[in-house]
């Protein structure tokens, strides 16, 4: 057999080598070897090749499948036995199966470290599914990347946008939007409310947008004579009917029909989710309603960094063309932003630092579970020490500890994957993304990130046990393991482990702490009004009712609503305090300057609107019957600040203003001040209009009842019919109170302090667990240490005070790292923060004595277990 005409072909011949079990190979090929020369010789060189190839490509299917099935079983003839060097499948899948029964053995350890690893993954991968649409997923706008917004958003009106118009320097296109809810009303039903946006004709240009079906707005959408046309997103497409056919089709909207020309695909918004329809006006060249965004396209070639000539250029055009005030001066603060961070600016502080303190989460379960695997590997030190005696290596040995961990991970990817679903919604709504919660949903890719944070995170853990392996002795452990662990292994990977923990702890608490502080001082705040006991319905008219009408309808709505039981009295306004400032105009006060007009935020109100908010009267009167509606002109209340500012040294009442509505007012009150813009704002002069003498709403309203009930949200659904039964025409927009609203006025910081409230008690438990099994482990290491101690008259109490110092110390420890870690974090808080600075003593301090006290109950309990512990038993075990 050894003298061939001519040589096997070598890749057939180690197709087979590779796929035959070891103790047939040089049989099997040996029989090959003996046909192939057979064939060659009764038929020729090439059948024979093409023999061979067919005997190798024919029988690898099976040989694959019989090794699969060997490695899957472990089965093997006892010919090939298992021996180190052999197949890796085969090692582990044998690790896999050694180490399923070893957690099934052990099912304490197995469900814990489970279950507190799923919690950090479950968080983790659920604030990943929020975090994704709103920071990571590109805006559904082609243009996005060369599309910026401009400084004072809400403060441009069309008079500058109309002397601008095609002639920015640097842009391509500029367009503007603002708000433009609608109503619509189909048959007898309620009205119904659309939250939409008018635009000027370029907005969809600048943004890269395309419709679904028809087009966008262009160029002579917006001009006098226009035909009135509407863009409706895809969902409102949907409750309409989806049908291809609605284009072209006429919509009755706020009294008027208009023209749908086109739908939006299906993942468009803009500049929310909840916009459902935007629509166009003919702009007005004169128009000075300071309401506006301007959003613009940058120019070929042209960058923000390179924008800052053109800036210049253009503020430079606004100070020659036009004149401001103290308020709403544009050629001050003048940028550009992207409009990534105009968009979705607000909520990035908010889901960023959710996003580190469910990573800290996630890194303090680690650090328990890996000291969980520390206390199951010095468990099996004899184990360990035998098999290394017998001839495994480290290498095996710390294989079995992997497949082990990741089994446990694949466990709490599962877990941690079903709470991640089952909470995502309650985080959603928790996190202050206000129209974006309901836009954010939990898909199948959030299992796949579930699954890779859990194995990132059992590679942290087993970096811990496997560490102790590897630096410590392994046959010594035969002859420690008599002194009953005296020496024991891993006792500095685990103090390590608690400071880790409680110092990651400490960065949560300390951050939840600094929030409570600022919450605290924003509701210490007064806002001019008594928040409790007060109901708002914030309702819209449609455009075609004149104000005479929606005044009536108003007051036939105020008048049903004062017999409802438990209502005190009702009132309506254009808009209530704290929901932003803005409505303002300038006014001259009698006997000054013609010249000298002075800034003022105005307010319609009813007559009962002082009494229905609690604000107090400070001199004069307030509105009554007296005060009828006249064509022109009538009777005004300021605030304390307009009289301070203006009226000093002398009194207010009686003085007549002009400006702002037509006609002479008189001043007949003075009131408390009241946050009419948002919380914290500085104190405006502000004046206060009748309505039925000034003009009444316009569109929105906001009616507010004073009511005796101990809640007053118990009155909200009574309010809400009534309203839809006297005055079908308005649409309901929110029925909320003026507790909720003043909640809402404090802002993100009081969501987030909830947030990082509940998820430092989180922290704080799985703290405890870690110190309470650490200190566990060293009062069980060190027991026959006690037990001599004790029995050579060391009194118990010596014992507790013992084990809970050492316990104490670590907390110390972890505490000093947090704070240093809590200072450089910090940051991510700013914007959340009011009259708190990032290092405050006060939030430290209350962290700190938290986590010493957990940490001391933690430790005290293993050492009041030790301390119990009869020596004569202990000795006698030995």
């Amino acid at each position: 057999m050894t003298d061939l005409p001519v040589p096997l072909p070598r890749l057939p011949v180690a197709l087979l080598r590779r796929l035959l079990p070891r103790a047939e190979r040089d049989e099997v090929l040996a029989d090959i070897r003996v046909e192939y020369v057979e064939i060659a010789a009764a038929e020729g060189l090439a059948t024979a090749k093409r023999w061979l190839w067919r005997q190798a490509l024919g029988s690898a299917p099976a040989l694959l499948g019989w090794n699969w099935w060997r490695g899957w079983t472990g089965f093997e003839p006892q010919a090939n036995a298992y021996r180190p060097g052999g197949p890796m499948l085969k090692s582990w899948i044998t690790d896999a199966r050694y180490a399923a029964r070893r957690l099934r053995a052990r099912p304490t350890y197995t469900i814990l470290s489970i279950l507190t690893l799923a919690l950090g993954i479950g968080g983790t991968t659920a604030v990943f599914g929020i975090a994704r649409p709103l920071l990571f997923d590109p805006l559904p706008y082609a243009n996005a990347k060369e599309v910026v917004t401009f400084w004072m958003p809400g403060w441009w009106n069309e008079e500058e946008f109309m002397y601008f118009r095609g002639r920015i320097p640097g842009f391509q296109a500029v367009g503007m939007h603002r708000s433009g809810d609608l109503t619509m009303r189909a048959g007898d039903g309620p009205t119904r409310l659309l939250p939409g946006r008018i635009v000027s004709a370029e907005l969809f240009d600048v943004l890269g947008a395309h419709p679904l079906l028809g087009r966008v707005f262009r160029q002579g959408d917006d001009v006098d004579g226009a035909e009135p046309v509407a863009v409706i997103s895809y969902g409102l497409w949907q409750e309409l009917g989806g049908s291809a056919s609605i284009i072209g089709r006429r919509i009755t909207l706020d009294g008027m029909p208009r023209t749908v020309i086109g739908v939006m695909p299906r993942g468009f918004w803009f500049p929310d989710p909840s916009i459902r329809i935007w629509t166009t006006r003919p702009l007005d060249p004169q128009g000075r309603n300071g309401s506006w965004e301007l959003v613009g396209r940058l120019a070929p070639g042209q960058t923000l960094a390179t924008m800052q000539p053109n800036l210049d250029r253009f503020v430079s055009m606004i100070h020659e063309r036009f004149q401001y005030g103290p308020k709403g001066d544009k050629t001050k603060e003048a940028k550009f932003t992207p409009i990534r961070e105009r968009l979705l600016g607000k909520m990035q502080p908010a889901v960023v630092a959710t996003f580190v303190a469910m990573g800290l989460i996630l890194l303090i379960a680690c650090a328990n579970v890996a000291a969980l695997m520390l206390g199951q590997v010095e468990g099996r030190a004899s184990e360990l020490a035998v098999r290394s005696a017998l001839g495994a290596s480290r290498g095996r040995l710390t294989q079995q500890l992997v497949v082990e961990a990741l089994l446990v991970g694949v466990g709490a990817a599962v877990v941690g994957a079903a709470l991640a679903a089952a909470g995502f919604r309650i985080l959603a709504e928790a996190l202050p993304l206000g129209a974006w919660s309901s836009s954010t949903g939990f898909d199948w890719t959030m299992f796949a990130v579930a699954l890779l944070i859990a194995i990132f995170a059992v590679l942290l853990v087993v970096l811990v046990p496997t560490t102790s392996l590897w630096r410590g002795d392994l046959r010594g452990s035969i002859s420690s393991a008599r002194t009953s662990g005296i020496q024991g292994r891993g006792g500095r990977l685990e103090r390590g482990l608690v400071v880790a923990e409680v110092a990651l702890a400490m960065l949560i608490v300390s951050g939840a702490a600094l929030l409570v502080r600022s919450v605290s001082k924003l509701y210490a705040i007064n806002p001019g009004i008594e928040t409790k006991g007060v109901a708002v319905v914030d309702v819209m008219s449609s455009r075609e009712m004149t104000s005479v009408q929606r005044r009536q309808k108003i007051e036939e709505a105020l008048a049903a609503l004062d017999t409802l039981p438990g209502v005190q009295s009702s009132a309506a306004a254009m808009k209530l305090p704290l929901r932003g400032g803005g409505d303002s105009f300038n006014v001259v006060i009698e006997g000054h300057a013609s010249d000298e007009s002075v800034f003022t935020y105005y307010r319609v109100v009813t007559s009962d609107y002082f009494r229905t908010l609690g604000i107090k009267l400070r001199d004069g009167r307030l509105f009554d019957n007296s005060d009828q509606p006249a064509d022109s002109g009538g009777s005004v209340i300021i605030n304390e600040t307009f009289a301070k500012k203006h009226f000093p040294g002398e009194n207010p009442i009686g003085r007549r203003l002009t400006g702002g509505f037509s006609g002479t007012w008189q001043v007949i009150g003075v009131v408390a001040n009241v946050a009419e813009g948002a919380l914290t704002d500085d104190e405006e002069a502000t004046s206060y209009y009748l309505a039925g003498q000034a003009p009444m709403f316009e569109h929105q309203a906001s009616i507010v009842v004073r009511t005796s009930r101990a809640n007053a949200a118990s009155v909200l659904e009574d309010a809400r019919r009534t309203v839809n039964r006297v005055a079908p025409a308005f649409a309901i927009q929110e029925t909320t109170t003026m507790s909720r609203i003043l909640d809402e006025a404090v802002g993100p910081a009081r969501q987030m302090m909830m947030l990082l409230t509940l998820l430092s008690a989180l922290a704080m438990v799985l703290g405890a667990i870690g110190i309470y099994g650490v200190i566990s482990h060293f009062a069980a290491r060190r027991k026959r240490d006690w037990a001599i101690r004790v029995a050579l008259g060391l009194p118990t109490s010596r014992v507790i005070r013992q084990i809970v110092s050492q316990g104490a110390a670590l907390v110390a420890v972890g505490v000093v790292i947090g704070v240093l870690g809590t200072i450089a974090l910090a940051r991510l808080l700013t914007s959340f923060l009011f009259g708190v600075g990032t290092v405050d003593p006060i939030s430290f301090a209350a962290a700190s004595a938290v986590l010493l006290l957990i940490g001391v109950v933690a430790a005290f309990i293993p050492a009041r277990r030790a301390s119990t512990v009869d020596p004569a038993l202990v000795l006698r075990e030995q």
